[in-house]
């Protein structure tokens, strides 16, 4: 679940900055400096969890960030997910913050780093 969840944040931020695979549907072009930065988060902190590094912290800022995306971009359009298209964000956000909780797996990065670190 933590790398398909990972990997599909990180394609937002893909399809947002570099139009990869295409570019995301409804973001304007040029980009605002919000969406630039939402981008960035969303490319750099997917990459961080699909390998579980700085798992904890990485997944707790991903959650903030998908709380503070669907509050700016999803609620003033209603307040049913269903009808403002945000149900991605709130699944997004309770991902991450289970994630920010349980913190990385036995074989992570994260686990590796503190293995060398109690060697």
């Amino acid at each position: 679940m933590r790398i398909v969840a990972a990997l599909l944040f990180m394609e937002h931020g893909l399809m947002k900055l570099f139009h990869l695979p295409v570019a995301q549907p409804g973001v304007p072009d040029p980009l605002p400096t919000l969406l630039v930065v939402a981008a960035m988060i969303e490319l750099v902190l997917g990459a961080l969890l699909a390998l579980e590094l700085f798992t904890r912290l990485a997944a707790f800022v991903a959650s903030g960030e998908m709380a503070a995306a669907y509050l700016i971009g999803h609620l003033p359009s209603g307040f049913w997910p269903g009808v403002n298209g945000g149900s991605e964000a709130i699944l997004y956000c309770f991902i991450f913050l289970y994630l920010a909780f349980s913190g990385g797996g036995a074989w992570s990065v994260d686990a590796l780093r503190a293995g060398s670190a109690a060697a």
